[in-house]
């Protein structure tokens, strides 16, 4: 079952809700504090495939290479592109996180293939949801960050940038801005295809087109589908 966490801040001091998320994240994916394949951490590069996380099927042509594990991305535009990238950590095996997003659409991760037993809901992470995504990274592979509307600044971003690195893990960040990411992502709906029988004002949507705009360090082109 998907773990859905709540810190209120009127009963927990700092301290507390760190050691809380810490205690969660261990009951949810069992490698708090652990590698990425639950063994202690190795001085050893990752293969190229583990160094990579898992490309969404729908999206496979879009991003002409993965993002690299241990960075971070600003995601903006269609909410898909998140979620199927959660959808396809999660099918994978992996563990998932997504913080600060009330009306996530869970519904769509799992139609997209996600794995709700490998995801931690955090729709409400206090006052500081920068540094709940950063203690969650113990226990995740890719943690989804809303920042409503927040710029995060250089300085703060960079001691997060480098816990990223050390742990493996890829933080997406939503809704806001995150000065010094090493990748920015825009996706948009530029049509939908309809499932059943075509009928003006009927049926069912199923498949949705985006088209993509990729830059930064990590290498990624500007695509369209």
């Amino acid at each position: 079952m998907t773990a859905a966490m709540d810190l209120d801040q009127r009963q927990l001091t700092r301290a507390e809700q760190v050691e809380h998320l810490r205690r969660k994240i261990a009951a949810v994916s069992g490698k708090a504090g652990l590698g990425r394949s639950g063994a202690a951490p190795s001085a050893d590069p990752l293969p190229t495939s583990e160094s990579l996380l898992p490309v969404p099927e729908t999206h496979a042509e879009l991003l002409s290479k993965p993002l690299p594990r241990g960075t971070v991305a600003v995601v903006s535009g269609a909410r898909s592109l998140p979620l199927s990238l959660v959808a396809a950590v999660t099918a994978d095996g992996g563990h998932a996180a997504i913080v600060g997003q009330r009306d996530v659409g869970l519904l769509a991760a799992v139609e997209m293939g996600a794995d709700l037993s490998r995801i931690a809901v955090i729709p409400e992470p206090g006052a500081d949801p920068v540094e709940v995504a950063a203690v969650l990274m113990d226990g995740m592979d890719l943690v989804v960050l809303g920042l409503g509307g927040r710029t995060v600044p250089a300085t703060r971003a960079r001691a997060v940038v480098a816990r990223a690195r050390q742990k493996g893990c890829t933080l997406l960040v939503t809704d806001g801005d995150w000065q010094g990411a090493s990748a920015r992502l825009e996706a948009r709906v530029c049509g939908y295809e309809i499932a059943g029988p075509a009928r003006p004002g009927f049926g069912r949507i199923g498949k949705v087109r985006l088209t993509m705009r990729a830059m930064g360090r990590a290498g990624l082109a500007t695509v369209a589908q």
